[in-house]
This record gives structure tokens, sequence and C-alpha cells, in this order.
């Protein structure tokens, strides 16, 4: 990365850090697709990510963290497996896991399950460590539309409802997809859900 470069991630990264710890929404990067993000402990701020997508609030989203050293933060019982799936994986892999805490309860699903990837891309990485909580993650498109292959396909009304969007990546067109999911039960047990 070039001088400019370097100064602007920074930008963005500071950008974000000060809109999340305010409640605010960001569009942002990830290591899958651009996402709509905010303190994934924050329940106003999932509040309005629910709302801006138009969204029903028995869906369950998606968190990132920077490592899998913090899972045992928001997750009661995790598997030893799910440490060796995230090992493992070659692609973006979120793992569902019942028994979740310390989140937002709007994010939780049946039996307080959430889904949480640890982030692959070092944008996300960082925003995670330097806000020290983790970040929602849910496509940047309205419930319905097609998801956004890359920045230049997310809607206007996206854009519009949130508080920041980030510059970096913006002109990155490689073709992206969602992460595999699977569903990890505490005694081991799992499902494959895409």
């Amino acid at each position: 990365m070039n001088n400019n470069k370097i100064r602007s991630y920074q930008a963005d990264l500071d950008a974000c850090i000060e809109v999340l710890e305010r409640g605010g929404l960001i569009l942002y990067p990830t290591d899958t697709i651009w996402g709509i993000g905010c303190d994934a402990t924050n329940a106003d701020a999932v509040r309005r990510v629910y709302a801006l997508k138009h969204r029903d609030d028995h869906k369950a989203l998606i968190v990132l963290l920077d490592s899998a050293d913090h899972l045992d933060h928001y997750v009661v019982d995790v598997p030893r497996m799910a440490y060796e799936l995230i090992e493992v994986a070659v692609k973006p892999l979120t793992i569902v896991y019942e028994g979740a805490y310390n989140l937002a309860p709007a994010l939780l699903g049946e039996a307080d399950s959430v889904g949480i990837r640890v982030a692959s891309d070092r944008f996300c990485r960082e925003l995670c460590a330097r806000l020290g909580r983790p970040i929602v993650s849910t496509s940047a498109n309205v419930s319905g539309e097609p998801t956004a292959a890359c920045f230049a396909e997310v809607a206007q009304e996206i854009r519009n409802g949130v508080d920041y969007v980030v510059n970096y990546r913006q002109d990155d067109t490689t073709p992206c997809a969602a992460s595999n999911v699977i569903l990890l039960r505490s005694d081991g047990t799992f499902k494959i859900i895409r």
C-alpha cells in the first residue's frame, strides 16, 4: 500500500470506530460481501440494522470477531470442534452456536443461537480488535432484494441509511460470495446450512 492508501485505510478505521462507539451503522467491506455493521452489543444499533434492511426481527444476524480466542466471551459452551473448523476452513466460515450471551438480544435466534465468523481479512479483524467487541455483519441489501456482489451494486437506500460508508475497497470488483454456514451444537454434532 502506498502512503495515501495507508492514510485512507487508517482514516476509514478511525471513522468506523467513532461511529460504532456512538451506536451508529457502517457500510463496509467484509471478508465475504459488503455488509451493514454495528456494535453487536448495542441493542438500539441492532434495531436500526433491522429497520434499514426491512428485515423481520426474528431472523438472526451474523457477527464478526477478530479472533477465536474471544468466542467464550459470547458463547456459553464453545465446542472444541469449533476451533478445529475455524483453523482448517479454506473459505470464510460462519458457525452458529447455541447459548449466546453478552450480545444484543435481537441478534439471537432459537435457543439463544448466534452465527459468528472469525474474520479472515485484515480490515474486519482490525475493526473488531479496536472496538473490543463483535460487529454485526449482514448483507448490504434490503431483505428480499439481491445481495450486492460489489460496492457499486449496493442500493442508494442502504448507502443513505448508514452513518459512515467505508472508502476502502470500493473499487474492488473481485467476485465475492457469502460464507459457508454450519450449525454446531454443544454436543459436537453439526448440520451444514449453506
